[in-house]
């Protein structure tokens, strides 16, 4: 039988619980048009929310097309630019005479070309001869939108892990030309294709959208809301009473708590308390199932603080600790920090290693919930409840 607790792929459906505003929201910007930022922290759910999203779009009726691809594995610009255009292409075309008729026609007086034999052997679309130009870069981000004209129906491309453009030999230059084209294709009345760029690196993406400001007044940020404890109470205790089984909503709360509202830590924890129960789930058991995931994760968690120095170490401490201001004099002192210039140097530090990010307000928040209680309790020995 399906496990109603999903935690290692995206949900839709029945399956799919809460952030049901935060879905008429996306729907409403892909339906004008607009293209879209989304960076969360890994597994707090953007693929399900814009999973979720297009399948009410597809409900409702409304047109569109679909592209979508991952830069997880991609550490040049060639790379990257080879993998848009064929998920372009593939998006309307699917035999090899529309392929060459694609590169012929909009690929024209560019470095990309259709070869029969790397075809053959690959499959892949297409080849980049030599380095790629900023022309290159110009005429693959507006590929979607000039299929689009052809189609007449609106293209939308999904762009994963985008961060991992600044990995390449210049993602500077990369950004720089998709942002000209979408400046340029703002201004035609041509059918709109629009990008949704999501990143599951935090600091990587705000650095790209936020700190160099990138793509301003072009892609607008959607932030995903948190899940109500109440949304995942229902859905977990229904799921729970379907299999014959109770958890005290207390209990469950507590849970909520400690993963701060992460879907995939919540949904990974109560399949554990799933399989480790018969039929009443005591609060021993939850601290089984909270030591059998904390045991999946620690050899990560282990790295993570191996990874640091010393005075990163301590920063840290003073984040768990409840210290926002990290350059008085008081907590410089009491953590060992040296100086107010070191601090900038750490805060940038552990932002870099997406341990911590910072609001609008300069509060600093540790992104992973899981770690941030394992580190509290495992590393420095601070007293941490379920």
């Amino acid at each position: 039988m399906d496990s109603p607790f999903i935690y290692d792929k995206y949900v839709t459906g029945k399956n799919f619980i809460g952030r049901k505003a935060d879905c008429n929201i996306l729907s409403n910007l892909l339906g004008a048009g607009e293209n879209v930022s989304i960076y969360e922290a890994p597994r707090s759910g953007k693929r399900s929310v814009i999973q979720q999203t297009l399948f009410n779009m597809r409900v409702a009726g409304k047109p569109f097309i679909i592209g979508e691809f991952n830069v997880f594995n991609i550490r040049c610009i060639s790379d990257f630019l080879i993998r848009l255009v064929t998920t372009a292409i593939r998006t309307t075309s699917t035999t090899q005479d529309e392929y060459k008729r694609i590169i012929e026609t909009h690929l024209d007086g560019t470095s990309f070309e259709f070869d029969q034999k790397h075809f053959s052997e690959t499959g892949e679309i297409v080849v980049l001869r030599g380095e790629p130009t900023v022309n290159d870069i110009h005429a693959a981000t507006r590929l979607p939108y000039l299929l689009s004209a052809e189609k007449s129906t609106p293209i939308i491309i999904i762009i994963n892990e985008f961060q991992n453009v600044d990995l390449t030999e210049d993602g500077d230059k990369v950004y720089k030309a998709m942002e000209e084209v979408l400046k340029e294709m703002q201004k035609t009345p041509m059918p709109k294709a629009s990008y949704l760029f999501s990143g599951s690196e935090v600091n990587a993406m705000k650095s790209i959208f936020e700190g160099r400001k990138y793509f301003y007044r072009q892609v607008e940020h959607f932030q995903l809301r948190p899940i109500e404890t109440k949304e995942f109470g229902d859905h977990i205790t229904r799921s729970f009473l379907s299999g014959g089984k109770v958890l005290d909503r207390d209990l469950l709360a507590g849970v909520c708590k400690l993963f701060r509202n992460h879907p995939g830590y919540i949904n990974q924890f109560v399949s554990l308390c799933d399989y480790m129960s018969k039929g009443f789930i005591t609060e021993p058991v939850l601290l089984d199932a909270l030591d059998t995931i904390i045991a999946i994760n620690e050899p990560r968690f282990k790295a993570i603080m191996n990874d640091m120095t010393t005075y990163q170490v301590s920063l840290l401490k003073a984040v768990l600790d409840g210290y926002s201001k990290f350059s008085a004099s008081e907590v410089i002192t009491k953590y060992g920090l040296n100086s107010s210039a070191n601090v900038k140097r750490l805060k940038e530090a552990l932002m870099k290693k997406e341990v911590i990010t910072f609001d609008e307000n300069d509060i600093p928040q540790i992104i992973d919930p899981l770690f941030e209680h394992w580190v509290s309790k495992y590393y420095f020995g601070m007293k941490r409840e379920l």
